[in-house]
């Protein structure tokens, strides 16, 4: 059927979600839209209107779910009395939905998503976790002949389904945006040859251009043969010329906004522009803009929307609200969310609701009159197949848990050695340069250490107070304490959907609690000490709660090899071969031997015993073999690449190392040889990374597509 005597071809072609390369292309199934949304409004006079239709990638679900979840544990009591209608079922059928539209029984799906600095990146992670999707980015996939793969630790594992969180045109660099780092090379092709199923199809975003509003009555009609049983807001398009002059004619009487996106060109923000509160340039400005490209603008009828009660400043006001509305392709029809995103806007004469202006959000409530049966995703009867490890990690995954431990652990040095500082500092006696001379040249070393680190600036030295200071707040120094941390918080902003909300809560309090300002050392003692029982915290979660597959295995290593770097750049600093009790000392307590040492040898410290306690002992969970022998039992635990059965370079390296500590004797660790443990170990690390986190042309090929899937 024709649409061209219904819509004009230029309202659809200036759409830039109008994409060419895949023209012609018809989806595996059929299926173009898998998920729709609209933005409905209420007049004053009770009718509803549509504000705009949402194709592209909705959002918004995500949200709705998460004010259900919070809202029905809250007032779990009223929720249960009032019959409200589950949302469960919904989220069901749409992944029962996906899952029937792959080409084999047991599909792997992934949700895209642009990153953790996208806006909407809680929800995409929040929907991830609750369907039991994997929360990819583009990084994470690769095209191997006609199909998509995910990059994980084991090789690449192929996808069936991909529920797209990123605009059509920044899929594919090769055939679309070429300046998108969002997307996957390839993908448009494998989409040629039926690869993949991709939810929404690209360049459904067409449909969300305002252009179109107005020929829809007409093309219902012609397609129909009925009315739009919820009509549209009033739109005239400007590229045609009996609107645009309406439109200018009455220029006041309309809302202005662009054909296609948000927003109207050379005007800021992003809403609609309102000429009659334009000044006469901006007035006069705008006209011309509608004269000379009429086809960039629409005029919409200005609605004023109904308002809903809200609480505010300890009395209810009226606020204006927006309601976008969800509904789920199925092999049995479409299937609508019992309920909706509800934004209210901030202020009482918002024309246009928008997260980003400040709104807030409601949950919507479908009251049944009659009891509502319980729902969950889970399965009614138990025909699921038994798995011991849940699906693939992808090696973005494993890149950022590896960071993240040692993020923490670079941070937890980091403090030690700020405490180290700190402590003498306390005691006047010790803080006397002529009085405790091995003192004040131990804290010397622990202040170049710390510039060293880039944790405190080289300017500071001369204070170590101010030294100390700067080493856990300064948010100017990469390697602060406080910098450290952020990095760790940032890292796990992209794991949220694999870390428990008590972890989470762990590291981002411990960035509150950071950067709350101290002026005295007995200030930062107790930061430090309070942030150093924090990260114990998080090392205890992650032993106790984590399943023992890739995921935490990677964390661990992080840990591992960070706590190994820096054990051995300790014992370099303070076990060299003129070193004396104190220094003995401070490597004692920066590596939390202290009772050992004095339980095991009863006798002061000694350069031999503390050596060997604190790089050689396989029994000390502190020292450099025990973090080496952890290493290795982590690395031959995870799968193979390659299919020759040989040893990879990162076991390679970490037999080797542990083979030499294991042999090695503590008089021989002198400071060139602790030098070369510690660059050994450097290496291994970037071995690690170098392995199982590549991307681009490195990264891993199919050529063994089992282990932890």
């Amino acid at each position: 059927y024709s649409l061209l005597p219904a819509i004009p071809a230029a309202a659809i072609a200036g759409s830039s979600e109008y994409l060419r390369a895949v023209s012609g292309i018809k989806p595996p199934g059929g299926r173009y839209l898998h998920l729709y949304a609209a933005d409905i409004g209420r007049g004053p006079d009770g009718r509803w209107w549509v504000l705009g239709d949402r194709t592209q990638a909705p959002s918004g679900a995500g949200y709705a779910l998460e004010n259900r979840l919070v809202l029905s544990r809250a007032f779990s009591n009223l929720y249960k009395s009032m019959n409200v209608e589950r949302v469960a079922p919904f989220f069901e059928a749409f992944r029962d939905s996906l899952r029937a539209s792959a080409d084999r029984d047991e599909p792997r799906i992934g949700l895209l998503t642009p990153g953790a600095f996208s806006e909407t990146y809680f929800e995409h992670a929040t929907l991830a976790r609750y369907l039991g999707f994997l929360l990819v980015e583009g990084d994470d996939l690769a095209v191997s002949g006609d199909r998509i793969h995910i990059r994980t630790v084991a090789g690449l594992k192929r996808l069936d389904v991909l529920l797209r969180r990123v605009d059509s045109n920044m899929l594919d660099p090769l055939e679309l945006d070429a300046s998108s780092y969002l997307g996957v090379p390839g993908l448009v092709e494998v989409l040629r040859k039926s690869g993949v199923v991709v939810a929404n199809m690209p360049g459904s975003g067409v449909m969300e251009a305002r252009a179109l509003l107005g020929f829809l009555p007409n093309l219902c009609r012609r397609l129909l043969s009925e009315d739009l049983m919820m009509p549209h807001i009033a739109t005239w398009w400007c590229g045609q010329k009996s609107a645009r002059e309406q439109v200018l004619s009455r220029l006041d009487e309309f809302a202005i906004e662009g054909a296609y996106g948000r927003g109207v060109a050379d005007f800021p923000g992003h809403g609609p522009v309102l000429p009659g509160e334009l000044s006469a340039a901006d007035r006069d400005r705008l006209k011309d803009a509608i004269s000379h490209r009429g086809i960039d603008y629409v005029g919409q009828e200005l609605v004023r929307l109904s308002t809903t009660p809200v609480w505010e400043n300890g009395r209810i006001a009226p606020r204006p609200f927006v309601l976008r509305v969800f509904a789920a392709a199925t092999p049995d029809g479409w299937t609508v969310l019992p309920g909706g995103f509800c934004r209210i806007a901030d202020r009482a004469d918002a024309r246009a609701v928008s997260m980003g202006d400040g709104a807030v959000s409601a949950d919507v409530w479908v009251v049944s009159d009659r009891a509502v049966a319980t729902s969950t995703l889970l399965p009614a009867v138990d025909t699921v197949r038994i798995r011991r490890i849940a699906g693939v990690l992808p090696s973005r995954a494993a890149d950022n848990l590896f960071w993240l431990g040692r993020y923490l652990e670079r941070a937890e040095a980091t403090i030690r050695l700020i405490r180290a500082l700190c402590t003498p500092l306390r005691d006047p006696a010790r803080a006397n340069p002529n009085g405790n001379a091995p003192a004040m040249h131990s804290a010397e070393r622990i202040q170049r250490m710390l510039v060293t680190w880039g944790a405190a600036s080289q300017t500071a030295r001369a204070n170590p107070a101010k030294v100390a200071l700067e080493a856990l707040q300064s948010d100017e120094k990469f390697g602060s304490a406080l910098s450290l941390v952020r990095s760790a918080q940032r890292t796990a902003t992209s794991l949220r959907e694999r870390l428990s909300p008590d972890a989470w809560q762990v590291i981002t309090e411990m960035a509150d609690r950071l950067a709350i300002e101290v002026h005295d050392d007995d200030g930062v003692v107790s930061a430090a000490e309070l942030t150093l029982q924090e990260l114990a915290s998080f090392a205890g979660l992650a032993q106790e709660n984590m399943n023992r597959a890739a995921g935490w295995r990677f964390l661990e290593m992080g840990r591992r090899a960070e706590r190994a770097i820096n054990t051995t750049r300790f014992a370099r600093q303070f076990a060299y071969d003129e070193a004396g009790d104190e220094d003995l000392d401070v490597l004692l307590t920066l590596v939390d031997c202290q009772i050992t040492y004095r339980s095991r040898y009863l006798v002061q410290p000694l350069l031999t015993p503390v050596r060997d306690l604190a790089v050689l002992d396989p029994y000390n969970p502190r020292s450099v073999a025990f973090q080496v022998a952890a290493l290795n039992e982590h690395i031959a635990a995870l799968p193979s690449l390659k299919e020759h059965g040989l040893i990879e370079r990162p076991q390679r390296l970490a037999v080797a190392l542990e083979a030499m500590l294991t042999t090695a004797e503590a008089g021989s660790l002198d400071v060139k040889t602790l030098f070369a443990l510690e660059q050994d170990l450097l290496n291994l690390a970037d071995a690690v990374g170098l392995h199982y986190f590549p991307h681009g042309p490195n990264a891993s090929r199919p050529e063994k597509l089992t282990g932890l899937a």
